[in-house]
C-alpha cells in the first residue's frame, strides 16, 4: 500500500493531504484570512508546518512517504514555485520519486459528478486572461491546457454540440460575458484530496517526473519586478 504526500499551492487556498492508496488519511488547508477577509498568501510559511503536523498526527516519520505529488501548474507563479521547491526538496532528501499533476486536471477531477458533457476549469490569470482546458467527464483531454483572453465568442465552437460546465476562480468573469443555453457555471472547490486518485495512477505506472528538471508549468511568461 503506497503512502503518498499530495501538495497543492497553485491557488489562494493551499492544501496538503496524506493518502494511503486511494484513502485520504488527513488533509490540512491554509484558509486563514486577514483583517480585510482576504485569504493569506503565506503558503511558504504554512506548508512545512502543515506537513509535519499531519505526519505527527499519524505517528509517521517523513521517511515513510513513498512519493510526493505536487500540482505543477498552471496557477499562481509564487505558489507554484513554493509547492514545486518543497516537493523536490523532500524527494531529493529522501531519494523518493516525484509526481507532477496539472492543476486543471486536478480541478476537473473534482467536477466529474457535474451534469454536463464537458468540464472546463478556469484559473484567473488577471485582466480577462485565464488558464483553462476542456476535459471529458472521464478526464480525457479535449482542449489542452493553455492561457487565453476571454471574449463573448470564446468556446462558441465547443458549445455547438456539447454542454460545458465552467468553474474555478477564473470563471466568474466569463459568466458575465457568456449567455448561452449550453454554458453552465458552477462553484466547485478543489483541494489536495482531488490529487489522490490521479497521483496513485501515476505511482502505479511509475510515471515519475525528472527530479533535476521538473519545473512549474506557467503557461504564460513570468515577469518579475525590476530591482
Amino acid at each position: 500500500m503506497a503512502l503518498l504526500l499530495n501538495i497543492d499551492t497553485s491557488v489562494e487556498t493551499a492544501s496538503v493531504c496524506l493518502a494511503k492508496d486511494n484513502n485520504v488519511l488527513t488533509i490540512s488547508k491554509n484558509v486563514r484570512e486577514d483583517s480585510f477577509g482576504e485569504k493569506q498568501k503565506d503558503h511558504a510559511a504554512w506548508l512545512h508546518v502543515a506537513i509535519k503536523e499531519i505526519l505527527d498526527n499519524h505517528n509517521l516519520e517523513i521517511g515513510s512517504i513513498e512519493s510526493v505529488a505536487v500540482t505543477e501548474g498552471p496557477g499562481s507563479f509564487t505558489g507554484l514555485r513554493i509547492g514545486m521547491a518543497t516537493a523536490k526538496g523532500i524527494c531529493y532528501a529522501l531519494n523518493k520519486p516525484l509526481i507532477t499533476l496539472n492543476t486543471l486536471l486536478v480541478m476537473a477531477n473534482a467536477a466529474t459528478g457535474i451534469d454536463a458533457d464537458l468540464l472546463c476549469p478556469m484559473i484567473d490569470a488577471r485582466r480577462m486572461d485565464v488558464f483553462t482546458a476542456i476535459y471529458t467527464k472521464d478526464l480525457r483531454i479535449v482542449n489542452a491546457p493553455l492561457a487565453i483572453t476571454l471574449n463573448e465568442k470564446s468556446f462558441d465552437e465547443e458549445l455547438t454540440n456539447n454542454s460545458i460546465c465552467f468553474f474555478g476562480n477564473g470563471s466568474d468573469k466569463f459568466y458575465k460575458l457568456k449567455a448561452h443555453p449550453m454554458a453552465l457555471f458552477s462553484k466547485i472547490d478543489f483541494d489536495a484530496t482531488n490529487m489522490v486518485s490521479l497521483a496513485r495512477e501515476k505511482f502505479i505506472r511509475k510515471e515519475f517526473a525528472d527530479l533535476a528538471y521538473a519545473e512549474p508549468l506557467y503557461l504564460k511568461e513570468f515577469y518579475s519586478p525590476a530591482r
